[in-house]
């Protein structure tokens, strides 16, 4: 009887422990449950702060081994300050959670634990003096006494190793600065087994001057926790002494050096010393004099030689003649860009290197491979060389600071070194911890799901961290090769390279790599797109190839540049010889940048331009893509029919009229979306989609107006018999419209005094079906269907009524849907007056005296349910529906509208026909909490946005995310979602909208 409290201790324990990000609890348990771990077993504190490490079992297991390491005093002094001291804690144990091979040395010297106990302002971002202290206190001090000195430097090293790693892993430091401190140690330590050799060989150091020069990443502060430390060494007779003889001297003292560095010793090793970047590579000697270092580099060095230098630096030995080296071949490093076929030999480097990958670790190698380090790497050296010549700012040996400088100086977008910045940070940090766990030089993505989750996890990756981690990285390595080929690849380079005079022309071949390098699906076609665009020796032509490298560029940036390029085409070929077109584009920058993301967008807004091409006119103009106004587009529209002879060439003028404002509009919604280099994309989301919402309402509303005076006109002059009024319905109403949407209207009229009742009847339906064919005449312009569905009694009831006999069916006849259809009535065209007496008909029908009653709220109850499960389109993904769907439109605009109906008689600022106005009053009422608000209103803006997309990106109305992989990808471009982040869409949008329908059970079904 007494198994059950033990039985349920341990399943306590066990999900504590899995709570807290165990793997393996059980293995867990059976370690605390150990004597040595007695005192804080049940330490809430120890357990919250494992939890928190990449791995709580490598962790636990590396305290574990540290305790039993120590005397039984040592013990209690490690756990109570363990638990007392909070960053000995985050230290100590963030550094076993994320290096099996630091918790190793731990283990191997128990005492190391205490560097960690406390910090100087000084250990906080510790340099190569303090590294130096701290390596001779553990080679020459107390410490280093009884080891070997090979032995006491490997100790030291890793004790100082140890403070870099804790910094790193509890975010004391950011990855740059990790970097730099490793550098700066590897600085120490190389000037610590230099001096070891001295010490060694006195002979050899008395009669020689030996200097160490840094090189690659050690020489750029950029080091890797496991790294080769490349270095060039350059030697000097001492006064009185033969060349020869002190050559030989420095060649003993360097390989000494070298040794003591890289040899395997009981104490393990600390990392290759590679001067393979010497002249001669492998083949040449070890040492040379500063002399025969600059005969060679005149004379047979090659290109990639010149590169390597970028990162040369005094590192150890005689410093001054390290100096003298580099202020030696720092003037060649500037030259090179003046190399012959220097661009293409930097290109085909970098080509070779990616080819001699194994084809099984491409897509793992997150050095060497595509969209890898190396690229960043190589695409920043190549724009230092060919621009640092001329510009002292460009020549720092660091990759980010390089970055930083070229942004700054204009020779790199600074969204684009933003995003590459980013990008090389978050490739670094990856390198960092993959290399921390076992202490191993490598650049490969584990394949290990355990690996992964510890990988993840150390770079605060806590929610799904395999599969946030695989999307983190296959995302910034598509960003780093997009980015990379428009710098790498941007064919001006050759042209700016050689200083030579000309117009800048983009060859065939280099417009052939970078289609390929930036996605294109059908490089060929594109291909051929370009040699049209940019061959012969025309105006057109030459402006064309001055424009052709950014506009790819900005073509890449979108999810279909195929389609840009095809459409830059056809724009082009249009207007190529019209000489304000070319100006345009040549002076307006802005202009060129917003065509390109108009045209590459997806296919409303190209067919919409190529339609009428001169509309490319608003991108470039200063006010071109703000809203016109009701007002003034019907101003415009009315004109314009008034001077058209007869009803069809009116309306068809009234039309072109609102596809030139579709465009402006779609256009305008593109580039908000996008953003340019000058502008980041929208961030408020709700602003946009009122903005295409109150347009393109605007712009259907003047176009009614102008059909309206087109069919009076056409039949009965400057008067009708009867007065005529369109009443917005809908979105239409609410000014709500999606680029798809009909329009929803009804139509009213009241005679005139002294006109026939029945003439007038005949007249007002008359021009009712009129508008509607003139409105739908097959024609180059898009038509504007309009659904005279609300009215009363349906398809069934009269298409035009007076406003008599509405005010006789609503009074006695009127259905609560109709009531609820009412709510978002609004005049939109024709006679304002009796517009204006209809709202005042309807108002107390939609905004009853004391409300809903119960039953009207049961019925409007029954006929949403009764929707949700009649009106979904079969086959439909409820989730994704953005109209019928779960806590879509419908689901909202409903919970709105009841409560517009239960409280409008009381609250005047829900009497608005616009869904976000009403819920906004209903919070400020308080008859909505703020959070639900806020649920409500994002998921109606995400789900309105995403059949704004849809619309755009295939041209045709969709009430569902595309199923083509390609058009899904624009649609998620325009809701702000890169490259391969179509999943994190989807789940973001049915999140979303899940969050919502559950404030819509609690409001509309049970409220």
């Amino acid at each position: 009887m007494a198994l059950p409290a033990p039985q349920g201790r341990r399943s306590s324990t066990f999900s504590r422990l899995l709570r807290h990000g165990f793997t393996d609890p059980s293995a867990a348990a059976r370690l605390l449950d150990t004597p040595e771990f007695s005192p804080v077993r049940d330490d809430s504190v120890l357990l919250e702060a494992l939890g928190g490490t990449a791995d709580p079992d490598l962790a636990l297991l590396g305290l574990a081994r540290l305790v039993e390491a120590q005397s039984p005093e040592g013990q209690q002094k490690l756990l109570s300050t363990l638990v007392a001291a909070k960053p000995l804690r985050d230290r100590l144990l963030g550094v076993m959670g994320a290096s099996e091979a630091l918790a190793d040395h731990l283990a191997r010297h128990p005492g190391d634990w205490r560097s960690l106990v406390t910090y100087e302002s000084v250990d906080l971002h510790p340099t190569t003096p303090e590294f130096e202290q701290a390596l001779a206190e553990g080679i020459w001090g107390e410490r280093g006494e009884g080891r070997s000195r090979a032995d006491a430097l490997r100790v030291a090293y890793r004790r100082s190793l140890l403070g870099i790693v804790a910094r790193d892993v509890c975010g004391t430091t950011d990855v740059a600065e990790a970097a730099a401190e490793l550098a700066d140690l590897a600085t120490a330590t190389v000037r610590a087994a230099l001096q070891i050799s001295y010490e060694e060989a006195p002979g050899d150091a008395a009669v020689s001057r030996l200097a160490v020069i840094a090189m690659g990443k050690c020489g750029a502060r950029e080091l890797n926790y496991v790294s080769d430390v490349d270095v060039i060494f350059v030697a000097e007779a001492k006064e009185g002494v033969e060349e020869a003889k002190a050559l030989q001297a420095a060649t003993r003292l360097a390989s000494r050096m070298m040794r003591l560095c890289s040899d395997v010793t009981v104490e393990g090793t600390i990392w290759p010393v590679d001067a393979n970047l010497r002249p001669e590579g492998r083949n040449g000697p070890l040492v040379r004099t500063l002399s025969s270092h600059l005969a060679y580099y005149q004379r047979w060095a090659k290109t990639w030689e010149f590169q390597a230098l970028l990162k040369a630096r005094p590192m150890a030995g005689d410093l001054d003649l390290g100096q003298a080296y580099v202020d030696a071949v720092e003037p060649m490093v500037w030259q090179a860009a003046e190399r012959e076929n220097f661009v293409a030999d930097v290109r085909q480097m970098r080509l070779r290197v990616v080819e001699n990958i194994p084809a099984d670790r491409v897509e793992r190698e997150l050095k060497l491979g595509p969209g890898g380090l190396r690229d960043v790497e190589f695409a920043v050296q190549l724009l230092q060389l060919v621009h640092g010549r001329s510009d002292p700012t460009l020549r720092g040996p660091g990759t980010l600071d390089a970055l930083a400088a070229l942004a700054a100086g204009g020779y790199v977008g600074r969204q684009d070194a933003a995003a590459l910045d980013t990008a090389y940070r978050f490739l670094r940090a990856l390198e960092h911890r993959i290399q921390l766990f076992r202490m191993r030089r490598t650049h490969l993505m584990p394949e290990e799901e355990t690996d992964l989750r510890r990988l993840a996890r150390s770079l605060g990756l806590f929610t799904e961290p395999v599969d946030t981690l695989r999307k983190e990285w296959k995302w910034h390595a598509r960003e780093v090769r997009r980015l990379h080929e428009k710098l790498f690849y941007r064919p001006l380079l050759d042209a700016v390279a050689h200083l030579e005079p000309g117009e800048t022309r983009l060859s065939a071949q280099a417009a052939g790599h970078r289609l390929e390098a930036l996605g294109y699906a059908d490089p060929a076609a594109a291909l051929r797109h370009l040699e049209a665009l940019a061959s012969g020796v025309t105006r057109k032509a030459a402006i064309q190839r001055t424009l052709l490298p950014v506009l790819l560029g900005w073509f890449a940036d979108s999810a279909d540049p195929d389609a840009g390029l095809l459409n830059f085409r056809k724009v082009s070929d249009a207007l190529g010889k019209t000489p304000w077109y070319l100006r345009l584009l040549r002076d307006e920058g802005a202009a060129a940048e917003n065509l390109a993301r108009v045209l590459s967008a997806g296919r409303l807004a190209p067919d919409l331009l190529l339609r009428a091409p001169e509309a490319v006119a608003l991108l470039g103009a200063t006010d071109g893509l703000k809203p016109r106004g009701r007002a003034a587009l019907e101003q415009e529209v009315l004109a314009a029919v008034g001077r058209a002879e007869g009803a069809e060439a009116a309306v068809a003028v009234a039309r072109g009229v609102r596809r030139r404002e579709l465009f402006r509009t779609a256009a305008a919604d593109v580039i908000r979306a996008y953003g340019t280099e000058g502008r980041p994309a929208e961030e408020d989301h709700g602003h946009a989609i009122d903005a295409v919402g109150s347009a393109v309402s605007d712009l259907n509303a003047a176009t009614l107006a102008g059909a309206l005076r087109a069919a009076v006109r056409e039949q009965w002059g400057d008067t009708l018999p009867t007065r005529f009024a369109v009443i917005g319905m809908g979105r239409f109403g609410g000014h709500e419209l999606s680029y798809g949407s009909d329009a929803d209207v009804l139509f009213v009229h009241e005679p005139r005094d002294g006109a026939d009742d029945h003439e007038a009847a005949k007249a007002a339906f008359a021009i009712a079906n009129e508008m509607r064919r003139l409105l739908q005449l097959p024609s180059a312009d898009p038509p504007l269907p309009i659904d005279a569905d609300l009215r009363p009694e349906g398809r069934s009831g009269p298409l035009v009524r007076t406003l008599n006999s509405y005010a006789a069916y609503y009074r006695r006849w009127s259905l609560v849907w109709e009531a609820q259809a009412l709510l978002r009535a609004e005049p939109v065209a024709g006679d304002e007056d009796l517009g204006r007496r209809f709202v005042e008909l309807i108002d107390p029908l939609r905004y009853p005296a004391e409300g809903l009653g119960e039953d009207a709220v049961r019925e409007i109850r029954r006929l949403k349910a009764r929707m949700e499960s009649e009106r979904l389109p079969r086959g439909a993904d409820p989730t994704t529906h953005a109209k019928l769907g779960r806590g879509g439109l419908s689901d909202v605009e409903w919970t709105v509208q009841l409560l517009q109906m239960r409280h409008g008689w009381e609250v005047p600022g829900l009497r608005t026909p616009r869904t976000r106005e009403a819920l906004a009053a209903a919070h400020a009422a308080g008859l909505i909490g703020t959070e639900d608000a806020q649920i409500l209103d994002e998921a109606w803006v995400l789900a309105a946005r995403v059949r704004n997309a849809v619309m755009l990106v295939r041209g045709r109305p969709g009430d569902t995310f595309p199923a083509d992989g390609r058009e899904l990808a624009a649609v998620g471009r325009y809701l702000g979602y890169e490259e391969g982040h179509v999943g994190e869409m989807l789940d973001d949008y049915r999140r979303t909208t899940r969050r919502a329908r559950a404030v819509v059970e609690e409001l509309f079904y049970e409220g």
